[in-house]
This record gives C-alpha cells, sequence and structure tokens, in this order.
C-alpha cells in the first residue's frame, strides 16, 4: 500500500497537522513536533499529547504513516563539544518528544563537519550520537535523511548512510528517508526509468531497501550533480514526472510516508491526487 502525504504545519498545536493533512487528501505526513528554528521550547503537556493522539485515530493515521522531523539547528556531527553536546541533548529532546507523541521515527539530517574535522570523524560522531539517543528512549527510529551535499553537510552519497548504520548499536531502530530532490542534486540520476533502476539499485546494494523509513517526493531546481538543495513542484524541475511514476509503482517503496517538500503548498492537493493516480490508490 502507497501512502501519500506532505510535511504540514503544526501551528497552534501537534494535533493540528493533522487536520491539514486530512484537508489535502494526504493518507501520511510529517511535521515538527517543536518549532524547527529554536532550541528551546515548552515541554509537551499531557492535554497536547492526549489531543494529538486522538486526533490521528479518529483520522485513520498510524505512527507508521506519520514522518515528523527534528529541527534544522541539529548538528551531530559538530566539530566543537560545546555545539556537540547542546545538539546532542536537542535530538534526544526530540527522540523523547517522539516518543511520548506516539511516533515511532524521527527523521533528521545527519550532520556537517564544518571544514574542521575530517569526514570520517564527523560522521563517526553522528553515529555516537545516534547510540546515546536511542540509550536514551525507547520504540522510536533514527531516521537519516539523505542531503543534497550543501557545503560541508555529510549524507549526500550513500556511502555516508552506510557508514553510519554500520556504527549504530541497535540497528533495528535506525533508518533512512531518501529525498529525491537530495539524491539527484547529489549526482544520482532519476530521470528515467532506467536511472532510477541504477540508482535505487545502488541503494539497495551500499545501504539496503530494508533500511527505508520514509521518502520526501520533490522535483530538482537545479541540474544532476549540483549540490545543491533547491526543491520544485513535481513534473516542474530536472527530474521530471517519470521518477515519481516509478516510485509509485514500485513495491519497494510500499507501506512508508511518501512525503512532498514542493514548494506550492496550493499544488499539494493536486500533486497527491496524481501520485495515488499513479499508483492506483
Amino acid at each position: 500500500m502507497k501512502y501519500f502525504g506532505a510535511h504540514v504545519s503544526a501551528q497552534g498545536g501537534v494535533e493540528n497537522a493533522v487536520k491539514n493533512a486530512k484537508d489535502i487528501g494526504a493518507t501520511a505526513f510529517a511535521l515538527f513536533t517543536k518549532n524547527q528554528r529554536q532550541w528551546m521550547v515548552p515541554a509537551l503537556t499531557p492535554t497536547q499529547i492526549d489531543l494529538f493522539k486522538r486526533a490521528v485515530e479518529a483520522a485513520g493515521y498510524s505512527a507508521t504513516t506519520i514522518l515528523p522531523h527534528d529541527s534544522y539547528l541539529i548538528n551531530l556531527g559538530h566539530p566543537e563539544a560545546e555545539g556537540l553536546e547542546k545538539s546532542r541533548e536537542s535530538f534526544f529532546e526530540e527522540m523523547r518528544r517522539c516518543e511520548l507523541l506516539g511516533l515511532d521515527r524521527l527523521n533528521f539530517h545527519p550532520g556537517s563537519h564544518l571544514k574542521r574535522i575530517s569526514a570520517e570523524e564527523s560522521l563517526t560522531r553522528i553515529a555516537d550520537s545516534i547510540n546515546m539517543a536511542l540509550d536514551r528512549t525507547k520504540g522510536v527510529t533514527a531516521v537519516l535523511e539523505n542531503t543534497a551535499g550543501q557545503g560541508s553537510n555529510l549524507g549526500y552519497r550513500f556511502e555516508h548512510l552506510a557508514y553510519i548504520i554500520d556504527r549504530v548499536e541497535d540497528k533495528s531502530r535506525v533508518g533512512v528517508c531518501l529525498d529525491t530532490c537530495h539524491t539527484f542534486a547529489a549526482g544520482y540520476d532519476l530521470r528515467t526509468r532506467e536511472a532510477c533502476d541504477a540508482t535505487f539499485g545502488a541503494f539497495d546494494s551500499i545501504v539496503g531497501f530494508g533500511y527505508l523509513r520514509g521518502m520526501h517526493l520533490n522535483d530538482a531546481l537545479r541540474p544532476l550533480g549540483s549540490r545543491v538543495d533547491r526543491h520544485a513542484p513535481l513534473g516542474d524541475g530536472e527530474i521530471g514526472w517519470e521518477c515519481f511514476r516509478y516510485i509509485a509503482q514500485d513495491s519497494r517503496f510500499d507501506n512508508i510516508p511518501l512525503i512532498l517538500e514542493t514548494p506550492d503548498e496550493s499544488r499539494w492537493a493536486e500533486e497527491i491526487a496524481k501520485l495515488k493516480e499513479f499508483a492506483n490508490v
């Protein structure tokens, strides 16, 4: 079964994300459980937690169709002790919020070496950070998102993801979210069925589809290998529709949240309907 949705607003309370998803015909959704541009926010109250869980149940969603995203401020590969500790504590708090809300995964960008330490050392710090968070929480999977490779960001090569996963102690609680725009920007072609076969074949060989816990479906504004993260509406960018038809029709992408982060929110309902048409759901 395919589950399509978008990263919807949770403004006014996490429970509002559920209605916003339902309003666009989404069968999955993503959200921030806190303000993504602030380090510190008030803890979730029992009332907020109850309202969210009730809304999820009433709307027919489940933990397996929801892909929360952590704060953009967090850098689990930070080269400096103070920044690393702050990021690790914030990541734990994000994981804990998911646990309290009954969510079973947290999507996050791996991290950046900031050109101050080696890529390998930074990747090792990311793995260590994940292990620390998993030790302090239960039931929530840490889901690494591949990146476009802008600046000193890591995670743009499938080998980076495999390196981190290899060093995570509890492999039942680590996974991957593939972003199509990021994948394309990093140099993996997705413009034809043959290109998709090759790219997803490489992912399966290096990382493994067994680790796939979600996807972000975005077209790309910039050319293949640009290393620039600029999303475009589906079909309007450099990737084109064929990739999204491929994903919608391939069973390897079943039973995970397939999430739009395309820039024109007014087109989300239309894009979701088109994806459902491709998948015959």
